[in-house]
């Protein structure tokens, strides 16, 4: 094995919050606490996970703000996107 048993835990601490599953993040918790990770790295973890995850939330807001500030004019000149999977076509 790679990764030792405390390396796979912190990943899955980060993956549990990135997934948003509660009952995996408080199962892999315990887990870490069992291997004597300490509440340091458990913060180090949790604070990383939450940096990768902000940064798309963040531009996704952005980007709505940036949509929602344009002229009419304006949105009106560029060129639509292709359709998106909410809509009746995938666009992945």
């Amino acid at each position: 094995m790679a990764l030792t048993k405390k390396e796979l835990e912190l990943v899955a601490i980060g993956s549990s919050i990135g997934g948003n599953c509660i009952p995996c993040l408080e199962w892999h918790y315990r887990e870490c606490e069992k291997l004597g990770i300490s509440k340091q790295e458990l913060a180090e973890a949790i604070a990383m996970a939450k940096k990768v995850k902000e940064v798309p939330n963040q531009k996704i807001y952005e980007t709505a703000e940036k949509l929602s500030k344009q002229s009419n004019a304006d949105n009106e000149s560029i060129e639509p996107p292709s359709p998106c999977c909410c809509s009746d076509t995938k666009c992945c």
